[in-house]
């Protein structure tokens, strides 16, 4: 018994002293941050695309107001602040126009990258125009990608995040499921709305295991977004829009406060 009891007792000590360590390290990430600055890269998920409030300078790139980059520095206030991230930006360009922001003083990163590499834009358009059997070829074939190439192009572009910035925390933020499933919906079938919800499952553990194997911290959104996807009647993002059809299927304006915003802080 009393073994047990000083087995308890030394569990919870450790577990004490972990969190007091993560939030130590959280907290001396945020502070790197204020004092080096923090740099932005990535895709549509980064910039805001869907979340409306579109910086004007910004162009093709969609960067918005109400994108958790933007947010995150309105309210950290870093010493400096580098919105990088792009619409439709794959790793090559994140690669060749992003990185110019980072530099050895640089306290924090974070990005999301590798949805477009796998063809995002062309498998939703497949399976929302085609049939189950074909939507389902599609998201084999990306997942296919995301198995053979995905990890070496995503391993170059944190190396090179490393490179440029070797003193930042760095926070890979992944992507979310899109459908509640299990519920009356109007529009895809629920064949094809698992397959695309195991695809963005399969993704995010491709993205979580390269950025761990670079030492970099992977954000989680998926916890967040749940009981907030498409087809659970208090959605954060968007399905077809008809009006905008670049903003289907991305964040609204809820989803980068609400989803993305809170897993950045959380590992910030």
């Amino acid at each position: 018994m009393r073994r047990s009891r000083i087995a308890a007792f030394v569990s919870s000590v450790l577990l004490a002293a972990g969190a007091t360590l993560t939030g130590a390290l959280t907290a001396q990430a945020s502070q790197l941050a204020a004092t080096g600055g923090y740099v932005a890269l990535g895709d549509s998920y980064s910039s805001g695309v869907g979340a409306g409030s579109y910086i004007s300078s910004s162009g093709d790139c969609k960067r918005s107001t109400k994108a958790y980059p933007y947010l995150w520095n309105a309210a950290h206030a870093p010493s400096s602040f580098t919105f990088a991230a792009c619409s439709g930006a794959r790793t090559d360009e994140v690669l060749a126009s992003q990185l110019g922001g980072l530099s050895t003083s640089t306290g924090l990163v974070s990005i999301s990258i590798g949805g477009n590499d796998a063809g995002f834009a062309d498998v939703m358009t497949t399976c929302v125009t085609s049939s189950d059997s074909t939507c389902i070829s599609r998201i084999n074939t990306a997942r296919a990608y995301v198995a053979s190439t995905l990890p070496g192009k995503l391993d170059t572009v944190y190396s090179a995040i490393s490179s440029k910035a070797p003193n930042a925390h760095v926070v890979v933020l992944g992507y979310p499921r899109f459908y509640q499933l299990g519920t009356t919906c109007i529009g895809l079938s629920e064949t094809k709305r698992k397959a695309i919800n195991d695809a963005s499952d399969y993704l995010d553990s491709t993205v979580a295991g390269r950025a761990a194997a670079h030492g970099f911290v992977f954000g989680d959104v998926r916890s967040t977004f749940t009981g907030h996807e498409i087809c659970s009647g208090d959605s954060w993002l968007h399905s077809v829009n008809w009006l905008n059809i670049g903003e289907s299927y991305h964040p609204t304006a809820a989803g980068q406060s609400g989803g993305y915003l809170p897993v950045l802080n959380a590992n910030d």
